[in-house]
């Protein structure tokens, strides 16, 4: 695949960028749903104590971060107050989440953490209800669930509406968009405190400089760090966002901010090449997958035998679940397939209308992942008259959806274990290890299933805490202005190189001199791939495998040095290239550990 060709080469010297100084008390640094559940909280709590908070997102929040696209269910609601249907035969308690999300995760969920978010959730999905969400409701008036804590949605528009209420509730004057940050900065007194981050506009040569006293990580997961399964005409087409870089995990590691749990990937199963959600077909239309042969291959509980306690719990936990989907491929016994046919038939002999169903399944896909629906109409696949395979994705890092990889972060002082509070300079909510940086949604680790309400809730519990902090700790960082202008300089260069080296071949990308982001990024999904258990070696790799890994992604750090960019767009890709080899290499490292 050839590298793209820009008909406008547009690059700056360092010295020909303006630089803007924004100070501010609180930065959120990311507009996806964490980030505006802080600045809508921010409004309340900030105001009250006459902080000013400034949020800075690399696209425009409208249609940015995860759920960009939309979603067909909230996958994270109790139902504490009664308002959706009852699953099973007693109404949901904090109590049993809890004990869910962990179990789901085979015990490596914080307790404390999750139940934080869980006992806040409700309240704000009756917010987005408010905001103009639609939410799919039963003839007595009940949310309808999708399972026992996800409930339906008409979802197409589901991001808009959030930014909207949190834009409106920050004030616009308080939002700058298009801007990438590419580091944090520290206080000059004290290494061990966040003072702010640096970053530059994608549309326009200006070098942005935000002064802060607390600053919310609030960027999303990794994608990418891996060889997805669809390349070629395909590249690009993946489950996650694929402009979440991991940029929030790399900038806290460069800070010294202490993570947990990056070992840990999440492979979703998913409808094969489209990627399309498998939620709706399981828990609403009670579909079951079946191996080559017809079986219902999960009901083989063998396969994950030596797993007890985990292998006994209801529903079976999901990476048991990919496990025994990847028994049935990797002894021949593939494709695995979703049978919806059958769940469509059994439906509709309950009394169900057939043109319902099929709308409701062709609208699961349009309303979040637009490219299965035309998949399946490429494939002249109709749902009620064929099945449609499903397979594992290649691996993602995260800590809101079924992933635990993040920053460990402080927890709630009437929840966290006494032995937790010693590891904090001091005990704010989702505070990290640096003075003064919290840390929310993807960013936040061991408090997974938050999904999209979930990470909204956490932003708006993180933001009230740094209002806290700002008013009790009085903080006053002071900045560096020389490593300023040394990151301004270093930020830049990728331009200055490929200004110097252009001339020296006929083709651009191919030069001796540099290479390109999407070069790199080539190398680091083959290193990842092939070393570090990614979908083609299925997901299976040693220490040897690991420390070849280590070795070329040090090879591949050396000659991004010399990564040039031709626009302000490629210069961001090149910095979220860096991003991404950060985490790739903290995920191999604690993989080895």
């Amino acid at each position: 695949m050839a590298v793209e060709v820009y008909k406008n080469i547009e690059t700056y010297k360092p010295e020909d960028v303006q630089d803007v100084t924004v100070e501010t008390d609180i930065l959120i640094i990311g507009g996806g749903f964490s980030g505006c559940g802080a600045a809508y909280e921010a409004a309340y709590w900030a105001k009250a104590a006459g902080l000013k908070v400034t949020l800075v997102e690399k696209a425009a929040i409208e249609r940015s971060g995860a759920v960009a696209q939309g979603l067909s269910a909230i996958n994270t609601y109790l139902g504490l107050s009664g308002r959706a249907q009852q699953v099973g035969d007693k109404p949901n308690t904090i109590e049993d989440y809890v004990r869910y999300v962990t179990l789901d995760m085979m015990g490596i969920a914080r307790e404390d953490l999750v139940a934080d978010y869980a006992r806040h959730v409700d309240g704000t999905v009756h917010l987005f209800e408010k905001w103009g969400l639609p939410i799919w409701k039963d003839e007595n008036g009940k949310y309808v669930r999708e399972g026992r804590w996800q409930v339906m949605i008409h979802g197409e528009s589901y991001k808009p509406i959030i930014a909207e209420a949190a834009k409106m509730a920050l004030g616009e004057e308080n939002i700058y968009e298009r801007v990438f940050i590419t580091h944090l900065l520290m206080d000059k007194n004290d290494p061990q405190r966040v003072a702010g981050a640096v970053g530059f506009s994608v549309r326009e040569p200006k070098f942005y400089i935000f002064k802060a006293k607390a600053v919310i990580l609030a960027t999303g997961g990794a994608t990418l760090l891996f060889r997805p399964r669809s390349t070629g005409e395909g590249m690009g087409r993946i489950w996650y966002a694929v402009f979440n870089t991991g940029s929030g995990y790399a900038m806290a590691i460069e800070a010294g901010a202490h993570t947990c749990q990056m070992e840990h990937r999440f492979i979703p199963s998913r409808f094969k090449d489209g990627y399309g959600p498998v939620g709706a077909w399981f828990l609403l239309f009670k579909s079951v997958a079946t191996n080559a042969f017809d079986e219902v291959y999960i009901e083989k509980k063998e396969t994950i035998e030596k797993y007890k306690p985990y292998a006994d719990a209801v529903p079976t936990p999901t990476p048991l679940r990919n496990h025994q989907m990847l028994e049935e491929l990797i002894n021949g016994r593939g494709p695995i397939l979703m049978r919806t046919e059958w769940a469509i038939k059994k439906l509709q002999e309950e009394g169900k209308d057939l043109k319902k169903l099929i709308e409701e399944a062709w609208e699961d896909f349009l309303d979040m992942t637009v490219s299965q629906a035309l998949l399946w109409a490429a494939l002249n696949i109709e749902p009620e008259k064929v099945p449609s395979e499903i397979m594992t994705a290649e691996p993602y890092m995260m800590g809101s959806h079924s992933g635990c990889a993040g920053l460990w972060v402080c927890g709630p002082e009437d929840l966290m274990p006494e032995e937790y509070k010693k590891l904090f300079p001091f005990c704010y909510n989702r505070m990290t290890t640096i003075k003064g940086l919290f840390a929310v949604g993807d960013c936040s680790g061991a408090n997974p299933h938050k999904f999209s309400s979930g990470s909204f809730t956490e932003g708006r519990i993180a933001v009230k805490a740094a209002v806290r902090y700002v008013v009790e700790q009085n903080p006053n960082p002071e900045i560096d202005e020389a490593k300023v202008q040394e990151l301004k300089k270093k930020i830049f260069q990728p331009m200055v190189t490929y200004e110097q080296f252009k001339n020296a071949s006929t083709r651009e990308d191919i030069n001796p001199n540099y290479l390109f982001p999407k070069q790199a990024l080539w190398r680091l999904q083959k290193i990842m791939d092939e070393y570090a258990a990614g979908a083609s070696m299925w997901y299976r790799t040693n220490e040897k495998m690991l420390k070849i890994a280590l070795e070329r992604l040090q090879m591949l750090k050396e000659d991004m040095e010399k990564l040039a960019a031709r626009n302000l767009h490629e210069l961001m890709r090149c910095w979220e290239m860096w991003h991404r080899v950060i985490v790739a290499e903290a995920h191999v490292q604690h993989i080895l550990f």
